[in-house]
């Protein structure tokens, strides 16, 4: 039997490396191949219990809603709609009543310097986050008491920002500053 390798002409080959390279790169991979199919039977139980979940508050909303739709018809009533709108003429004229005068006075004179005037207060609005806009003009001989003015109130715990209106220049008839501008107020209601 004659064996028709010729180790001259054919060198031997060194196939081991890389059958053993590819064996470990074939035991690597299926390992993240495991990885990756419980990630995703993980990610769909977790899926799973977040549509059920939201399922769960959908039906809760819907009642929700069935309920101030069935709230909303009782006051739609004719009857019923008089009385709504007189309680709320009421709370509105209860609110506006709730702001001190004396107390927004009082605090306003004390972040005001002594060279600058209060010339109007419009009476006080409230916004949707119930809080209370005080809308004034103010006066001084030079605008830099204005200014000093509206540093200490934002820098006062009970005012807040200050948004500026318009600013009038002397005149002959009033030898003063005129700004107007517009400060929340933190009078609690």
């Amino acid at each position: 039997m004659r064996i028709p390798i010729n180790l001259s002409s054919q060198p031997f080959r060194r196939d081991r490396p890389i059958l053993v390279a590819s064996g470990l790169l074939a035991a690597i991979l299926t390992g993240l191949l495991c990885v990756l199919v419980f990630l995703i039977i993980s990610g769909r139980s977790r899926a799973k219990e977040s549509r059920v979940e939201v399922e769960r508050l959908n039906a809760k909303l819907r009642a929700i809603a069935a309920e101030q739709n069935k709230y909303d018809a009782f006051l739609r009533q004719p009857a019923n709609a008089e009385v709504l709108q007189q309680s709320l003429l009421l709370n509105t004229l209860i609110e506006r009543k709730s702001i001190s005068w004396t107390r927004i006075f009082s605090d306003l004179e004390k972040v005001m310097p002594y060279d600058v005037r209060l010339i109007s207060v419009r009476l006080p609005a409230i916004n949707s986050r119930n809080e209370v806009m005080l809308d004034m003009v103010v006066g001084a001989k030079e605008p830099g008491p204005v200014i000093g003015f509206f540093k200490k109130l934002e820098e006062s715990p009970l005012f807040g920002p200050i948004e500026g209106h318009s600013s009038l220049p002397p005149s002959q008839n009033e030898p003063l500053y005129r700004i107007r501008v517009t400060v929340n107020y933190a009078q609690k209601l």
